[in-house]
């Protein structure tokens, strides 16, 4: 595999329940070094697309589609070819840092034990490589708080603590769901600044799931929006999100609070998502749409080239204004 193909290729992927399908055909790539922001309201699918890629999905749950990272399928394979690249080559970053770190052990112990298990270091060596870890996410006195318990962590250094232990064997991936929605907009800018530099370091890509709008545009590369289980809009985010085309990423950015507009309503997008199993004829979001026309009821609209990278599904692209924000305004 050469650096000019993509890390991380994935074509068709479904995840299905015993009576829904939730995530419902999604193509995307990801380059080294890249960063690609996950967007969508709570129920698009875009936690379980992260998990799906991990092979972590819940008891009951099908996936099918390709997920290759650095050429290897793993859509479908066993769990021990997971086992392979989980904590090697790809790591999870969840939102809990809680959730994955022990009451029990000291942090330290723990990021040492995520380097033996994966290089086979001695105990010294395993050690010092997760002081080393705790220092370049930017834990003060790192040597002194690798003997510290998660419960004596604040919850921005539990975090970054959690990014330690995901990059301490320098994985090619990183995929970090909601990392710093719990966080304070300070602590939040700087666990998103300190992502930013481990990537310049080392050419981590990173797959962030996120529903801040303002994070995917001030740290993605690219954009993907997600809808009930499908992918809506994806391309460059400076032109997914000023020169958005598809009606449901127009009316997530005309929902935004603006300096310009605080004497009057924000506009926002009628209704609720559907949920999966109860989907609607034709296009998902046709119901909840203010330019939903005949076709759109009739059938689902496949993504459409629009120009520089930018994927649209749409049945009425190339109709509608541009940006499409104008569709929702007027509309309280």
């Amino acid at each position: 595999m050469t650096l000019s193909e993509p890390l991380l290729r994935v074509r068709d992927l479904r995840v299905t329940a015993p009576a829904a399908e939730i995530v419902r055909g999604l193509s995307f790539d990801l380059a080294h070094g890249e960063m690609l922001a996950v967007v969508g309201e709570s129920g698009a699918g875009k936690s379980l697309t992260a998990r799906a890629l991990l092979g972590l999905l819940p008891p009951g749950l099908r996936i099918s589609g390709s997920v290759r990272l650095e050429g290897m399928e793993l859509a479908g394979a066993p769990q021990r070819r997971y086992r392979q690249v989980r904590g090697r080559r790809v790591a999870f970053v969840p939102q809990d840092a809680l959730s994955v770190l022990s009451p029990v052990h000291t942090v330290g112990d723990q990021l040492a034990l995520a380097a033996r298990s994966v290089r086979g270091l001695s105990r010294k060596a395993a050690r010092e490589r997760a002081v080393a870890a705790l220092e370049r996410v930017g834990i003060p006195d790192a040597a002194r708080r690798a003997r510290a318990y998660p419960h004596e962590f604040s919850g921005g250094m539990r975090q970054r603590a959690v990014i330690a232990m995901a990059t301490v064997n320098d994985p090619a991936l990183v995929i970090a769901d909601e990392p710093t929605t719990a966080l304070d907009s300070a602590v939040q800018a700087m666990i998103l600044r300190m992502l930013a530099e481990l990537r310049e370091q080392t050419r981590l890509a990173v797959l962030l799931v996120t529903h801040d709008l303002a994070v995917a545009a001030a740290h993605a590369e690219r954009v993907l929006v997600m809808y009930a289980g499908r992918q809506v809009e994806s391309g460059p985010v400076g032109r997914v999100l000023r020169h958005p085309r598809a009606p449901y990423t127009g009316g997530l950015i005309a929902s935004l609070p603006r300096r310009e507009a605080v004497d009057r309503r924000l506009p926002v997008i009628d209704g609720a998502p559907p949920r999966p199993g109860a989907l609607p004829p034709g296009c998902a979001f046709a119901p909840r749409c203010p330019a939903a026309a005949g076709a759109c009821r009739a059938h689902e609209p496949e993504p459409y080239e629009a120009g520089d990278a930018h994927l649209v599904a749409c049945h009425r692209l190339g109709e509608l204004p541009d940006p499409v924000t104008e569709l929702f305004e007027g509309h309280p």
